[in-house]
Protein backbone atom coordinates (compact mmCIF):
# COMPACT_ATOMS: atom_id res chain seq x y z
CA UNK A 1 0.00 0.00 0.00
CA UNK A 2 1.41 3.34 -1.10
CA UNK A 3 1.58 6.01 1.56
CA UNK A 4 2.28 9.61 0.78
CA UNK A 5 4.06 11.86 3.20
CA UNK A 6 3.30 15.56 3.57
CA UNK A 7 5.84 18.25 2.88
CA UNK A 8 7.18 20.41 5.68
CA UNK A 9 4.84 23.34 6.19
CA UNK A 10 6.08 26.91 6.14
CA UNK A 11 4.59 27.23 9.60
CA UNK A 12 7.15 24.72 10.83
CA UNK A 13 9.97 26.86 9.50
CA UNK A 14 8.51 29.84 11.31
CA UNK A 15 8.27 27.83 14.50
CA UNK A 16 11.94 26.79 14.23
CA UNK A 17 13.00 30.41 13.78
CA UNK A 18 10.89 31.49 16.73
CA UNK A 19 12.35 28.67 18.79
CA UNK A 20 15.89 29.71 17.92
CA UNK A 21 15.18 33.25 19.01
CA UNK A 22 13.86 32.07 22.35
CA UNK A 23 16.85 29.82 22.96
CA UNK A 24 19.25 32.64 22.15
CA UNK A 25 17.51 34.68 24.79
CA UNK A 26 18.18 31.95 27.33
CA UNK A 27 14.61 30.55 27.45
CA UNK A 28 13.24 27.32 26.02
CA UNK A 29 9.71 27.09 24.67
CA UNK A 30 7.90 23.94 23.61
CA UNK A 31 5.67 24.27 20.55
CA UNK A 32 2.26 22.61 20.57
CA UNK A 33 1.90 19.99 17.84
CA UNK A 34 -0.35 21.27 15.04
CA UNK A 35 -2.83 19.05 13.20
CA UNK A 36 -4.82 20.17 10.16
CA UNK A 37 -8.43 19.07 9.73
CA UNK A 38 -10.03 19.52 6.30
CA UNK A 39 -13.82 19.57 6.36
CA UNK A 40 -17.08 20.57 4.62
CA UNK A 41 -18.43 23.27 6.95
CA UNK A 42 -18.20 26.94 5.99
CA UNK A 43 -20.23 30.15 6.21
CA UNK A 44 -20.63 30.05 9.98
CA UNK A 45 -21.63 26.38 10.10
CA UNK A 46 -18.05 25.55 11.10
CA UNK A 47 -18.08 27.73 14.24
CA UNK A 48 -19.37 25.07 16.72
CA UNK A 49 -16.92 22.50 15.34
CA UNK A 50 -14.01 24.91 15.71
CA UNK A 51 -15.06 25.72 19.27
CA UNK A 52 -15.10 22.01 20.04
CA UNK A 53 -11.60 21.61 18.54
CA UNK A 54 -10.33 24.54 20.59
CA UNK A 55 -11.74 23.07 23.79
CA UNK A 56 -10.19 19.73 22.91
CA UNK A 57 -6.83 21.40 22.35
CA UNK A 58 -6.94 23.15 25.71
CA UNK A 59 -7.36 19.79 27.40
CA UNK A 60 -4.74 17.78 25.51
CA UNK A 61 -2.16 20.45 24.72
CA UNK A 62 -2.41 20.11 20.93
CA UNK A 63 -3.18 22.77 18.35
CA UNK A 64 -5.81 22.09 15.67
CA UNK A 65 -6.34 24.10 12.49
CA UNK A 66 -9.61 23.67 10.65
CA UNK A 67 -9.78 24.29 6.89
CA UNK A 68 -13.34 24.40 5.55
CA UNK A 69 -14.35 24.25 1.90
CA UNK A 70 -17.42 23.46 -0.21
CA UNK A 71 -15.11 21.97 -2.85
CA UNK A 72 -13.75 19.13 -0.76
CA UNK A 73 -12.83 16.74 -3.53
CA UNK A 74 -10.98 19.34 -5.58
CA UNK A 75 -9.14 20.67 -2.53
CA UNK A 76 -8.08 17.26 -1.24
CA UNK A 77 -6.98 16.02 -4.67
CA UNK A 78 -4.82 19.15 -5.09
CA UNK A 79 -3.26 18.64 -1.66
CA UNK A 80 -2.52 15.00 -2.40
CA UNK A 81 -0.91 15.90 -5.70
CA UNK A 82 1.44 18.31 -3.94
CA UNK A 83 2.06 15.75 -1.18
CA UNK A 84 0.65 18.08 1.45
CA UNK A 85 -2.46 16.27 2.72
CA UNK A 86 -4.29 17.25 5.89
CA UNK A 87 -3.77 15.10 8.94
CA UNK A 88 -7.50 14.31 8.97
CA UNK A 89 -10.14 14.95 6.31
CA UNK A 90 -13.88 14.85 6.92
CA UNK A 91 -15.76 13.80 3.77
CA UNK A 92 -19.35 12.86 3.05
CA UNK A 93 -18.87 10.32 0.26
CA UNK A 94 -18.04 6.72 1.23
CA UNK A 95 -17.52 5.90 -2.44
CA UNK A 96 -14.92 8.63 -2.69
CA UNK A 97 -13.32 7.55 0.58
CA UNK A 98 -13.03 4.02 -0.76
CA UNK A 99 -11.14 5.39 -3.78
CA UNK A 100 -8.67 7.11 -1.44
CA UNK A 101 -8.27 3.85 0.47
CA UNK A 102 -7.44 1.95 -2.74
CA UNK A 103 -4.91 4.62 -3.68
CA UNK A 104 -3.20 4.28 -0.31
CA UNK A 105 -4.07 7.83 0.74
CA UNK A 106 -6.71 7.11 3.40
CA UNK A 107 -5.18 4.93 6.10
CA UNK A 108 -6.76 1.80 7.65
CA UNK A 109 -8.02 2.23 11.19
CA UNK A 110 -5.81 0.72 13.91
CA UNK A 111 -7.28 -1.75 16.36
CA UNK A 112 -8.01 0.85 19.04
CA UNK A 113 -9.99 3.01 16.60
CA UNK A 114 -11.83 0.45 14.49
CA UNK A 115 -14.66 0.16 17.02
CA UNK A 116 -15.73 3.70 16.08
CA UNK A 117 -16.47 2.62 12.47
CA UNK A 118 -20.25 2.38 12.89
CA UNK A 119 -22.28 0.94 10.02
CA UNK A 120 -23.88 1.72 7.66
CA UNK A 121 -21.81 4.91 7.57
CA UNK A 122 -18.46 3.14 7.83
CA UNK A 123 -18.58 -0.33 6.22
CA UNK A 124 -15.50 -2.52 5.90
CA UNK A 125 -13.91 -2.70 2.46
CA UNK A 126 -11.36 -5.06 0.93
CA UNK A 127 -8.11 -3.41 -0.11
CA UNK A 128 -4.84 -5.03 -1.22
CA UNK A 129 -1.97 -4.70 1.23
CA UNK A 130 1.66 -4.10 0.22
CA UNK A 131 2.00 -7.81 -0.56
CA UNK A 132 -1.05 -7.82 -2.83
CA UNK A 133 -3.20 -9.76 -0.36
CA UNK A 134 -6.78 -8.54 0.08
CA UNK A 135 -7.55 -7.33 3.57
CA UNK A 136 -11.04 -6.33 4.77
CA UNK A 137 -10.66 -3.29 7.00
CA UNK A 138 -12.35 -0.06 8.01
CA UNK A 139 -10.89 3.23 6.83
CA UNK A 140 -13.14 5.97 8.22
CA UNK A 141 -15.50 6.80 11.07
CA UNK A 142 -18.71 8.88 11.14
CA UNK A 143 -18.39 12.07 13.17
CA UNK A 144 -21.78 13.56 12.30
CA UNK A 145 -24.86 12.22 10.49
CA UNK A 146 -27.99 13.63 8.86
CA UNK A 147 -31.42 12.24 8.03
CA UNK A 148 -32.82 12.51 4.52
CA UNK A 149 -36.16 11.15 3.17
CA UNK A 150 -38.01 14.03 4.82
CA UNK A 151 -40.12 16.98 3.71
CA UNK A 152 -40.32 20.34 5.45
CA UNK A 153 -43.49 22.44 5.68
CA UNK A 154 -45.11 25.08 7.85
CA UNK A 155 -47.97 24.36 10.21
CA UNK A 156 -51.15 24.10 8.17
CA UNK A 157 -49.35 23.49 4.86
CA UNK A 158 -48.63 19.84 5.62
CA UNK A 159 -52.30 18.99 5.08
CA UNK A 160 -52.75 21.13 1.97
CA UNK A 161 -54.19 19.41 -1.08
CA UNK A 162 -51.58 18.19 -3.56
CA UNK A 163 -52.83 20.54 -6.26
CA UNK A 164 -52.17 23.49 -3.94
CA UNK A 165 -48.65 22.42 -2.97
CA UNK A 166 -45.63 24.13 -4.50
CA UNK A 167 -42.31 22.30 -4.17
CA UNK A 168 -39.14 24.22 -3.37
CA UNK A 169 -36.49 23.45 -5.96
CA UNK A 170 -32.87 24.56 -5.98
CA UNK A 171 -30.14 22.52 -7.69
CA UNK A 172 -27.16 24.90 -7.70
CA UNK A 173 -24.44 24.02 -5.20
CA UNK A 174 -20.97 25.12 -6.26
CA UNK A 175 -18.97 22.31 -7.81
CA UNK A 176 -21.61 19.65 -7.12
CA UNK A 177 -24.84 21.09 -8.52
CA UNK A 178 -27.62 18.60 -9.01
CA UNK A 179 -27.37 16.64 -5.77
CA UNK A 180 -30.74 17.87 -4.38
CA UNK A 181 -32.26 16.19 -7.44
CA UNK A 182 -30.36 12.94 -6.99
CA UNK A 183 -31.62 12.95 -3.40
CA UNK A 184 -35.17 13.04 -4.77
CA UNK A 185 -34.61 10.08 -7.14
CA UNK A 186 -32.88 8.03 -4.46
CA UNK A 187 -35.58 8.68 -1.88
CA UNK A 188 -38.46 7.89 -4.24
CA UNK A 189 -36.82 4.61 -5.26
CA UNK A 190 -36.21 3.68 -1.62
CA UNK A 191 -39.74 4.55 -0.55
CA UNK A 192 -41.47 2.72 -3.40
CA UNK A 193 -39.23 -0.34 -3.86
CA UNK A 194 -37.63 -0.82 -0.43
CA UNK A 195 -34.05 -1.20 0.83
CA UNK A 196 -33.12 -4.33 -1.14
CA UNK A 197 -33.80 -2.86 -4.58
CA UNK A 198 -32.29 0.47 -3.50
CA UNK A 199 -29.11 -1.22 -2.33
CA UNK A 200 -28.73 -3.31 -5.50
CA UNK A 201 -29.10 -0.19 -7.64
CA UNK A 202 -26.72 1.95 -5.57
CA UNK A 203 -24.00 -0.72 -5.56
CA UNK A 204 -24.10 -1.36 -9.31
CA UNK A 205 -26.07 -4.62 -9.36
CA UNK A 206 -29.25 -3.18 -10.92
CA UNK A 207 -29.51 -1.57 -14.36
CA UNK A 208 -30.41 2.10 -14.63
CA UNK A 209 -32.85 1.15 -17.38
CA UNK A 210 -34.78 -1.13 -15.03
CA UNK A 211 -38.44 -0.09 -14.90
CA UNK A 212 -38.26 0.38 -11.13
CA UNK A 213 -35.48 2.94 -11.48
CA UNK A 214 -37.31 4.68 -14.31
CA UNK A 215 -40.45 4.84 -12.16
CA UNK A 216 -38.58 6.90 -9.54
CA UNK A 217 -37.74 9.51 -12.19
CA UNK A 218 -41.35 9.45 -13.40
CA UNK A 219 -42.62 9.92 -9.85
CA UNK A 220 -40.44 13.01 -9.56
CA UNK A 221 -41.58 14.27 -12.96
CA UNK A 222 -45.20 13.97 -11.83
CA UNK A 223 -44.43 16.42 -9.03
CA UNK A 224 -42.46 18.76 -11.28
CA UNK A 225 -44.92 18.99 -14.15
CA UNK A 226 -47.30 21.09 -12.07
CA UNK A 227 -44.80 23.92 -12.67
CA UNK A 228 -42.29 23.22 -15.45
CA UNK A 229 -40.91 26.78 -15.40
CA UNK A 230 -40.02 26.31 -11.73
CA UNK A 231 -38.17 23.11 -12.64
CA UNK A 232 -36.12 24.85 -15.33
CA UNK A 233 -35.28 27.81 -13.09
CA UNK A 234 -34.17 25.39 -10.35
CA UNK A 235 -31.15 24.40 -12.45
CA UNK A 236 -29.39 27.65 -11.53
CA UNK A 237 -31.23 28.43 -8.28
CA UNK A 238 -29.09 27.85 -5.12
CA UNK A 239 -30.34 24.95 -3.03
CA UNK A 240 -30.69 26.98 0.18
CA UNK A 241 -30.26 30.69 -0.59
CA UNK A 242 -32.66 33.07 -2.34
CA UNK A 243 -30.70 36.30 -1.98
CA UNK A 244 -28.01 38.10 -0.03
CA UNK A 245 -27.88 36.69 3.50
CA UNK A 246 -31.33 35.11 3.09
CA UNK A 247 -31.59 31.36 3.47
CA UNK A 248 -34.21 28.64 3.50
CA UNK A 249 -36.33 28.43 0.35
CA UNK A 250 -39.50 28.16 2.44
CA UNK A 251 -38.72 31.65 3.73
CA UNK A 252 -39.05 33.21 0.28
CA UNK A 253 -42.45 34.95 0.30
CA UNK A 254 -44.98 33.36 -2.02
CA UNK A 255 -42.50 30.91 -3.53
CA UNK A 256 -43.05 27.38 -2.19
CA UNK A 257 -44.83 25.40 0.52
CA UNK A 258 -42.89 22.12 0.73
CA UNK A 259 -39.16 21.39 0.69
CA UNK A 260 -37.52 17.99 0.25
CA UNK A 261 -34.23 18.43 2.08
CA UNK A 262 -32.03 16.78 4.69
CA UNK A 263 -32.08 17.46 8.41
CA UNK A 264 -29.46 20.21 8.09
CA UNK A 265 -32.20 22.48 6.66
CA UNK A 266 -33.60 23.05 10.16
CA UNK A 267 -30.94 25.68 10.80
CA UNK A 268 -32.77 28.02 8.43
CA UNK A 269 -36.22 27.75 9.99
CA UNK A 270 -38.18 28.71 13.07
CA UNK A 271 -40.40 26.62 15.28
CA UNK A 272 -43.26 26.74 12.77
CA UNK A 273 -41.45 24.58 10.19
CA UNK A 274 -41.38 20.84 10.87
CA UNK A 275 -40.16 17.70 9.06
CA UNK A 276 -42.18 14.60 8.17
CA UNK A 277 -41.50 11.47 6.06
CA UNK A 278 -41.56 11.90 2.29
CA UNK A 279 -44.27 9.25 2.02
CA UNK A 280 -46.65 11.63 3.84
CA UNK A 281 -46.52 14.03 0.88
CA UNK A 282 -46.17 11.93 -2.29
CA UNK A 283 -49.21 10.02 -3.49
CA UNK A 284 -48.82 6.32 -4.18
CA UNK A 285 -45.83 5.65 -1.93
CA UNK A 286 -46.26 2.85 0.63
CA UNK A 287 -47.02 4.34 4.03
CA UNK A 288 -45.46 1.42 5.91
CA UNK A 289 -42.01 1.30 4.29
CA UNK A 290 -40.27 2.89 7.33
CA UNK A 291 -36.91 3.06 5.58
CA UNK A 292 -34.94 6.30 5.38
CA UNK A 293 -31.94 7.61 3.53
CA UNK A 294 -29.10 9.01 5.62
CA UNK A 295 -25.84 10.80 4.96
CA UNK A 296 -22.79 11.38 7.08
CA UNK A 297 -19.59 13.31 7.52
CA UNK A 298 -16.80 10.77 7.94
CA UNK A 299 -13.26 11.30 9.23
CA UNK A 300 -10.26 9.55 7.68
CA UNK A 301 -6.57 9.92 8.43
CA UNK A 302 -4.42 10.99 5.47
CA UNK A 303 -1.19 11.72 7.35
CA UNK A 304 -0.81 8.99 9.95
CA UNK A 305 0.60 9.75 13.37
CA UNK A 306 -0.29 8.92 16.94
CA UNK A 307 -1.72 12.42 17.29
CA UNK A 308 -3.93 11.97 14.20
CA UNK A 309 -5.41 8.71 15.49
CA UNK A 310 -5.92 10.26 18.92
CA UNK A 311 -7.82 13.06 17.20
CA UNK A 312 -10.15 10.58 15.47
CA UNK A 313 -10.84 8.92 18.80
CA UNK A 314 -11.50 12.32 20.37
CA UNK A 315 -13.85 13.40 17.56
CA UNK A 316 -16.03 10.35 18.16
CA UNK A 317 -15.94 10.55 21.95
CA UNK A 318 -18.92 11.45 24.10
CA UNK A 319 -17.08 14.42 25.60
CA UNK A 320 -16.32 15.94 22.19
CA UNK A 321 -19.89 15.40 20.99
CA UNK A 322 -21.26 17.04 24.11
CA UNK A 323 -18.92 20.01 23.58
CA UNK A 324 -19.99 20.26 19.92
CA UNK A 325 -23.68 20.28 20.86
CA UNK A 326 -23.06 22.82 23.62
CA UNK A 327 -21.28 25.17 21.18
CA UNK A 328 -24.09 24.99 18.59
CA UNK A 329 -27.33 26.91 18.45
CA UNK A 330 -30.38 24.72 19.21
CA UNK A 331 -31.38 24.56 15.53
CA UNK A 332 -27.85 23.53 14.52
CA UNK A 333 -27.10 20.86 17.11
CA UNK A 334 -25.50 17.94 15.26
CA UNK A 335 -26.76 14.37 15.19
CA UNK A 336 -24.50 11.39 15.78
CA UNK A 337 -24.88 7.69 14.91
CA UNK A 338 -26.39 6.96 18.33
CA UNK A 339 -28.51 10.14 18.36
CA UNK A 340 -27.90 13.56 19.90
CA UNK A 341 -25.40 13.98 22.72
CA UNK A 342 -27.36 15.38 25.62
CA UNK A 343 -29.05 17.97 23.43
CA UNK A 344 -30.82 20.01 26.09
CA UNK A 345 -32.87 22.75 24.52
CA UNK A 346 -33.11 20.93 21.19
CA UNK A 347 -35.81 22.27 18.91
CA UNK A 348 -39.04 20.34 18.19
CA UNK A 349 -37.72 19.72 14.66
CA UNK A 350 -34.52 18.18 16.05
CA UNK A 351 -36.47 15.94 18.40
CA UNK A 352 -38.74 14.80 15.56
CA UNK A 353 -35.76 14.01 13.33
CA UNK A 354 -34.21 11.97 16.10
CA UNK A 355 -37.48 10.11 16.65
CA UNK A 356 -37.83 9.27 12.95
CA UNK A 357 -34.22 8.13 12.76
CA UNK A 358 -34.36 5.90 15.83
CA UNK A 359 -37.77 4.42 14.97
CA UNK A 360 -36.81 3.50 11.41
CA UNK A 361 -36.64 -0.19 10.56
CA UNK A 362 -33.79 0.41 8.11
CA UNK A 363 -31.52 3.30 7.24
CA UNK A 364 -29.61 3.39 3.95
CA UNK A 365 -26.60 5.46 2.97
CA UNK A 366 -27.10 8.14 0.34
CA UNK A 367 -26.87 6.13 -2.90
CA UNK A 368 -24.94 8.64 -5.01
CA UNK A 369 -22.44 9.20 -2.18
CA UNK A 370 -21.66 5.48 -2.32
CA UNK A 371 -21.26 5.33 -6.12
CA UNK A 372 -17.95 5.70 -7.98
CA UNK A 373 -17.24 9.41 -8.40
CA UNK A 374 -17.61 9.39 -12.20
CA UNK A 375 -21.06 7.78 -12.00
CA UNK A 376 -22.10 10.15 -9.23
CA UNK A 377 -21.10 13.11 -11.40
CA UNK A 378 -22.98 11.70 -14.40
CA UNK A 379 -26.07 11.22 -12.20
CA UNK A 380 -25.95 14.85 -11.06
CA UNK A 381 -25.58 16.13 -14.62
CA UNK A 382 -28.44 13.91 -15.79
CA UNK A 383 -30.73 15.45 -13.17
CA UNK A 384 -29.97 18.94 -14.47
CA UNK A 385 -30.64 17.89 -18.06
CA UNK A 386 -33.84 16.11 -17.01
CA UNK A 387 -35.13 19.34 -15.45
CA UNK A 388 -34.96 21.03 -18.85
CA UNK A 389 -37.91 18.90 -19.96
CA UNK A 390 -39.23 16.50 -17.32
CA UNK A 391 -42.26 15.61 -19.46
CA UNK A 392 -40.25 14.18 -22.36
CA UNK A 393 -40.04 10.37 -22.04
CA UNK A 394 -37.48 10.20 -24.86
CA UNK A 395 -35.15 12.50 -22.91
CA UNK A 396 -35.51 10.33 -19.82
CA UNK A 397 -34.85 7.13 -21.78
CA UNK A 398 -31.74 8.67 -23.29
CA UNK A 399 -30.41 9.78 -19.91
CA UNK A 400 -31.00 6.38 -18.34
CA UNK A 401 -29.25 4.69 -21.28
CA UNK A 402 -26.23 6.95 -20.79
CA UNK A 403 -26.16 6.24 -17.04
CA UNK A 404 -26.42 2.52 -17.71
CA UNK A 405 -23.42 2.73 -20.04
CA UNK A 406 -21.48 4.47 -17.26
CA UNK A 407 -22.57 1.79 -14.76
CA UNK A 408 -21.25 -0.96 -17.06
CA UNK A 409 -17.98 0.91 -17.54
CA UNK A 410 -17.49 1.25 -13.78
CA UNK A 411 -18.55 -2.35 -13.27
CA UNK A 412 -15.86 -3.57 -15.65
CA UNK A 413 -13.34 -1.37 -13.87
CA UNK A 414 -14.42 -2.94 -10.55
CA UNK A 415 -15.08 0.55 -9.20
CA UNK A 416 -18.10 -0.51 -7.15
CA UNK A 417 -16.61 -1.53 -3.81
CA UNK A 418 -19.48 -0.99 -1.37
CA UNK A 419 -22.15 -3.67 -1.22
CA UNK A 420 -23.85 -3.11 2.13
CA UNK A 421 -25.51 0.29 2.45
CA UNK A 422 -28.51 -0.44 4.69
CA UNK A 423 -28.68 -1.35 8.37
CA UNK A 424 -30.75 -1.05 11.52
CA UNK A 425 -30.31 2.37 13.18
CA UNK A 426 -27.78 2.18 16.04
CA UNK A 427 -30.08 4.26 18.22
CA UNK A 428 -33.26 2.32 17.47
CA UNK A 429 -33.52 0.83 20.94
CA UNK A 430 -32.18 3.93 22.70
CA UNK A 431 -34.11 6.89 23.96
CA UNK A 432 -31.74 9.38 22.33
Amino acid sequence: MRVRYGIVRSALAGALLAGAAVVSAGCAAEEKPTLVVLGPWTGGEEAPFEKMLKEMGRKNGKHYVYEGTRSLRETLVAQLRTESPPDVAILNGPGELAEYAFEGDAQPLPSDVVGRAIEPWAPRISVADKHGDMQERAYWVPVRVDLKSIVWSRAGEEKAADEDAVWCLGMASGATSGWPGTDWIEDLLLQREGPDVYERWATGALEWTDERVKRAWQDWAALLTTDVDNAKEAITRPFESFGTDRFGLLNKPGYCTREHQGSFARRHYGLDVMPAPTSDFVKGLPADQNAFEVSGDMAAVFKPSDAAWELVLELTSQSARTAWVRAAEPEEQPFFPSGAAGAKGATPASREILRILNDAERICLDASDAMPSTLRGAFQRAVLEFLENPRDEAVLDGLLTQLEAERLLQKRAKAFVLDDLCDVPPGRSSEG
